[in-house]
């Protein structure tokens, strides 16, 4: 047997706190604006921010006594009537189609080499035959006019590309 919630509802306890939050937002904002005390705008300040918290309060206490017939719980909770006529039907075909066709691309890509269930997402693609690239690099110091040259080559060392460096006067 289902509990009868009356007055308050399901979320006692939130609209307390809600409640409190207001009173005392209240207070301390009333406190900041009509006592003559030095830091008035710190207690004005405060106690706009409580009674905003409230509002966390207050829509805690609303969202859990609201209430939802279970018809239309069905589909979001698996709940689904076995006997709901040609629409019953036509529905589970297509969710059947749509679970074969998304299943058949998901195992195709993993034949293929594409996307996998081992990738994050995160950083650049891997690619399994690249070739590391060994970079030299010369420095200059400020005395130097000469410029110097630095080539960078790929593994084998049979492609270079040359790079020359300026240095501006200071």
């Amino acid at each position: 047997m289902e509990p009868v919630y009356q007055g308050l509802g399901r979320c006692v306890c939130c609209f307390w706190l809600a409640v409190a939050f207001d009173i005392l937002g209240l207070a301390i904002l009333l406190i900041g604006v009509f006592v003559n005390v030095f830091f008035f705008d710190l207690l004005i300040y405060a106690g706009a921010i409580i009674i905003f918290l409230s509002l966390i309060w207050w829509v805690f206490w609303y969202s859990g006594n609201i209430e939802v017939p279970p018809s239309e719980l069905e589909d979001d909770v698996g709940l689904l009537k076995k006997d709901k006529g040609v629409l019953s039907g036509i529905s589970g075909a297509v969710r059947r189609l749509s679970g074969r066709m998304s299943s058949g691309i998901r195992s195709s890509f993993r034949r293929n080499g594409g996307p996998s269930s081992n990738r994050t997402g995160r950083g650049p693609p891997v690619v399994p035959h690249a070739e590391q690239v060994a970079v030299a690099m010369a420095t200059m110091t400020p005395q130097e006019d000469i410029p110097h040259t630095a080539v960078s080559t790929v593994a084998g060392g049979d492609t270079g590309m040359q790079h020359t460096a300026h240095t501006s006067p200071i």
